[in-house]
């Protein structure tokens, strides 16, 4: 019996095996737990599970889902770490445990599985990570999976990623093939990409063995605020919105490389949507969603200067890098969806710039905080 720990605020970890659950103030009535709907306030609501709520991208998926009636339960091993949770009910648990992981997916008919162990280039491609990376990920995806069909859940969203794509497909940094079907011969250039590819194959397995349904998106390098903005995890539009903001007038920022090493970017609520509407969809995948505006990190650099009316120099210094070239290709997104990204870098970059600028702030002016 896993021991559980219900109510008040939750500031501290549980060791693996340990569940805390915290349910926030509404008019519940629990259903038996083999029901995949709950009553809230006279309202029946379909019961969804994502894995990772605790995250940037989690945390703003489950507000989404709530807002659009569903009924959400959220599992981390930590809460959101700049706004309270969504969720209905929060589960403080470590889903490398299986017996989380069959705690998680009680009752729910659909899960959404964002759990990962990840973070930006510092952290993924230095090599230090790697057997942790894919231990904890595909632990995490190998309990997730086998306790859903278990419990009969109806429909998975993977989050795979581009970090899947051939490093031989993407060295020349104006012409990457990021194509779905270029994934194979696989060679991703990282540990990181290698457990996501594995896992797209366990949840195909599984779709193809158990009769589940699944939906696979290969995320692109999403951003916006309420993402990781320092400490080593963070991806490149918050270091880079972070370097021009703690930059003095005329100063300099610190770029790895050359720049000239090319990315797409993804704004937050473009990525929801095309999860969203991948799941409502009977489009297995896996297919991108991502940007297809391809820039520079040097044009990045300059986007951020932009907003924030600096003019400042860069300095190449060396540091991990990656692929030397990636980009969403959407045209299978486009044509199983009738969707694909489109709203302009620039736009999701002033948003983040305006939230980073105030966490900065915050931090200088209470260094309590920093």
């Amino acid at each position: 019996m896993v021991p559980a720990y219900f109510g008040g605020a939750i500031d501290t970890f549980r060791p693996t095996g340990y569940l805390q659950f915290e349910l926030y103030n509404e008019r519940c009535t629990f259903e038996p737990c083999i029901a995949r709907c709950i009553r809230i306030s006279g309202v029946e609501m379909k019961r969804v599970l994502v894995n990772g709520a605790g995250g940037f991208i989690g945390s703003h998926l489950v507000r989404r889902l709530r807002n659009e009636g569903y009924w959400v339960r959220g599992v981390d091993l930590k809460h959101p770490e700049f706004s309270r949770s969504s969720a209905h009910e929060f589960i403080i648990g470590d889903l490398r445990d299986p017996n989380v992981a069959a705690a998680a997916v009680e009752g729910v008919e659909d899960v959404y599985q964002l759990a990962a162990d990840m973070g930006g280039a510092g952290y993924i491609f230095t090599g230090e990570h790697d057997a942790c990376v894919m231990h904890n990920s595909a632990a995490i995806n190998l309990n997730t999976v086998e306790a859903g069909r278990k419990a009969d859940v109806k429909r998975f969203f993977y989050s795979s990623s581009a970090c899947i794509y051939p490093e031989r497909n993407q060295m020349d940094p104006e012409n990457p093939n990021c194509a779905e079907e270029s994934a194979y011969p696989a060679a991703p250039d990282s540990e990181y990409g290698w457990e996501k590819l594995f896992s797209e194959r366990l949840y195909l397995a599984y779709a193809r063995n158990y009769g589940l349904e699944v939906h696979i998106g290969r995320f692109h390098n999403i951003f916006g605020p309420e993402g990781t903005w320092r400490g080593g995890r963070e991806k490149a539009p918050a270091a880079i919105c972070r370097k021009v903001v703690e930059a003095p007038a005329h100063g300099e920022i610190e770029v790895w490389g050359d720049g000239l090493q090319t990315r797409s970017f993804l704004y937050i609520d473009e990525c929801l949507e095309g999860v969203r509407r991948l799941m409502e969809s009977n489009f297995q995948g896996p297919v991108n969603i991502g940007s297809e505006e391809m820039v520079t990190i040097n044009q990045l650099a300059e986007i951020a200067m932009r907003i924030a009316g600096k003019s400042l120099q860069i300095r190449h210094i060396p540091g991990p890098l990656g692929v030397r070239g990636r980009n969403s290709d959407n045209r299978l997104i486009a044509e199983k969806l009738g969707w694909a990204p489109s709203a302009p870098l620039e736009q999701g970059m002033r948003g983040t710039f305006a939230w980073i600028n105030a966490q900065v702030t915050s931090c200088v002016s209470n260094p309590a905080l920093a």
